[in-house]
């Protein structure tokens, strides 16, 4: 058993721990802190914590509440040194480290308050210096770290300790990756508000940590994790530096350990047991990887590319490679909604009923026409039975000067019409007023997010007429998490799932398309396939209709699912590729520069035809047809 770790871990340079969900993992870590705590406690001296902010570590910390809420854990013997803070930044601001450790964690604990210690942002520049050499003496003064607890940015940052930083590297001042603050751009309300600058604890600090844990949760923490924990010691991920150390473990959620070697292609390091599923995933890898079409693969490539044992077991090559070519030719279709009276036996949909009830749900007012564009107007065209359903408002992501624009037109439409307008001048004073006062990040007053809820709204109505729809198959849920973001540790409430569910004992539809596009930067996407799922659960315990339900996962403007991934994959002609950027382009208040555009500089129009064709280029290299564009699907297996 030992020589099987060994070997199905051998591309891994640090020891790692992989749960199955990030709960379970944020549990595991809570309760090896409270084992210190205990344990120094026992001793009758200080448990000596490094803490991390983020979204990480606070499932760790709302453990530790409870512990101490329900199982009596004290940390009056805790003494705390966080990572890092920004600078400038007031420790009163929403943004701050201060904020985000009393909220998430010693608000709800009885520890002392002198003995909490974060880097101060509000020090003038001249007394840096100083303050770090006093952070560093402080924590030496105590015989250090006892555990540090790290997460990890998508530069490899730890800490704020950005690419370039020195392994010997102590507690400083640093300038913040372009990267780094792009991903905090939502929390701030725009890359523009975000400090450039941070104080942060060394990678040298770090290392004298007596136990070190690096966390990380969800799909697009992979690939970093990938580079910490296999790749080559480099400036280039500070992460990687860990590897360095005899007493650091990555403790990894499912998702973000999706890419390690013995995961994403474990017949490179261990004999397999080879389901369809690996197969396919499999062959299609060795293709991309020789960059040679499925059907030319041969019995001497699969020897030499760690699938001897699959030849043998399943081939030969020639054999396996029909196989594979077939299934992944089979999801092609241009019937989304199933062909009519046709053998559906090796198509991705069902013939039949011929004529389908569709609900296409979109947690924005856009991610349906950047998604499915192509494939809604395919089903409409079709004569399917289509509705789209807008999650949310989407007001959110709607420039302020955009607000003011469409009350001024209004306030002209008004007094050109000679109608009175008085209060209308009013309501867009005290916007005015808002707007010049307001914070980054701040919440805007209902005023404001109604306009922008309606700019948004007037969009999508757009968008969905040019794709064929008429107005009363057109649904605005509005839901309640999304407007009330104030309550941000448990947003989603039983209202944002009744809502869904009568929608949809409304319709009653045998197709369901949801977004399930969970790299999603701000999580929205997320949180309302997960609306969607438990509404979709709850009515097939009880409604038949339900149970013949199929429930269709599309990809938005992030990332595409991975060829081997995909169950139908519907072709797009020049004429529809055009047909779907027009659609796009209904929604003005998001082209040219969205609020929040994430990490990628393209329009959206302009990722939603690259990644499309990308995805035609794909199956083209596989040996298959050659299209100009594809939009790709995936069918959620219900249990």
């Amino acid at each position: 058993m030992k020589l099987n770790l060994l070997e199905e871990t051998r591309f891994e340079k640090v020891p790692v721990s992989v749960f199955e969900n990030s709960k379970t993992a944020s549990v595991h870590v809570a309760h090896r802190i409270a084992e210190i705590i205990r344990k120094k406690q026992a001793e009758k001296t200080f448990a000596v914590l490094g803490l991390a902010t983020g979204v990480t570590p606070i499932a760790v910390y709302a453990e530790l509440v409870r512990l101490h809420r329900e199982e009596r854990l004290s940390f009056k013997n805790v003494i705390t040194f966080n990572l890092d803070e920004y600078y400038p930044m007031q420790s009163s601001s929403a943004q701050s480290y201060v904020t985000f450790m009393n909220e998430n964690l010693f608000n709800h604990i009885d520890i002392p308050k002198g003995n909490i210690h974060i880097p101060n942002g509000t020090i003038a520049m001249s007394g840096i210096p100083s303050f770090c050499l006093e952070y560093e003496k402080k924590i030496e003064s105590l015989g250090g770290l006892d555990i540090q607890i790290l997460g990890i940015g998508r530069t490899g940052h730890i800490g704020f300790n950005e690419p370039g930083s020195a392994p010997n590297s102590g507690t400083r001042l640093v300038t913040l990756d372009d990267l780094t603050r792009r991903d905090a751009a939502h929390d701030f309300g725009g890359k523009a508000f975000v400090p450039t600058k941070a104080i942060t604890m060394g990678i040298g600090t770090i290392f004298k940590a007596r136990e070190i844990i690096l966390m990380a949760w969800s799909r697009k923490k992979a690939t970093v994790i990938k580079k910490a924990v296999e790749g080559d010691i480099s400036g280039e991920v500070p992460a990687t530096y860990l590897q360095l150390s005899n007493n650091v473990e990555f403790i990894l959620d499912e998702a973000a350990a999706a890419e390690l070697t013995r995961f994403d292609t474990p017949w490179l390091v261990k004999d397999c047991i080879w389901t369809d599923d690996l197969i396919h995933k499999a062959v299609i890898w060795l293709a991309n990887h020789l960059q040679k079409p499925i059907l030319k693969l041969t019995d001497d490539d699969y020897n030499t590319h760690g699938m001897a044992q699959l030849a043998t077991e399943k081939g030969p090559a020639y054999n396996i490679n029909i196989r594979v070519f077939n299934k992944l030719q089979h999801t092609i279709t241009g019937w989304p909604g199933g062909k009519p009276n046709a053998d559906d036996s090796q198509r991705p949909e069902r013939a039949e009923p011929s004529k389908k009830n569709v609900l296409i749900f979109s947690p924005h007012p856009d991610d349906d026409v950047i998604s499915m564009g192509g494939t809604f107007i395919r089903l409409v065209d079709q004569k399917h039975n289509v509705h789209v359903a807008y999650q949310t408002s989407g007001n959110t992501a709607v420039w302020d000067d955009d607000a003011l624009r469409f009350v001024e037109f209004n306030l002209d439409f008004s007094e050109k019409m000679k109608i009175d307008n008085k209060s209308l001048k009013d309501v867009y004073q005290k916007m005015r007023t808002f707007l010049e006062h307001k914070k980054p990040n701040q919440t805007d007053s209902p005023e404001i997010q109604t306009v922008k809820s309606l700019i948004r709204k007037g969009e999508a109505i757009a968008g969905a007429r040019y794709c064929g729809l008429n107005d009363d198959h057109i649904h605005f849920q509005s839901l309640p998490f999304y407007e009330n973001r104030e309550n941000k540790k448990n947003p989603v409430s039983e209202k944002d799932i009744e809502l869904t569910i009568q929608l949809l004992q409304e319709i009653k539809p045998h197709q369901v398309f949801a977004a399930g596009d969970f790299e999603d930067p701000h999580g929205t996407h997320l949180v309302c396939f997960n609306i969607v799922l438990e509404a979709l659960q709850r009515l097939r315990r009880t409604e038949t209709w339900a149970k013949d339900c199929w429930l269709w996962m599309y990809r938005g403007a992030w990332h595409e699912f991975e060829t081997h991934e995909i169950e139908m994959a519907v072709p797009l002609s020049p004429k529809e590729l055009e047909q779907k950027k027009q659609a796009i382009f209904k929604h003005q208040s998001q082209k040219d520069k969205a609020v929040f555009p994430g990490d990628d500089s393209r329009e959206f129009w302009q990722r939603a035809e690259d990644r499309n064709r990308e995805t035609a280029k794909a199956y083209d290299k596989l040996g298959l047809a050659e299209y100009e564009a594809m939009e790709a699907f995936v069918r959620w297996k219900f249990e």
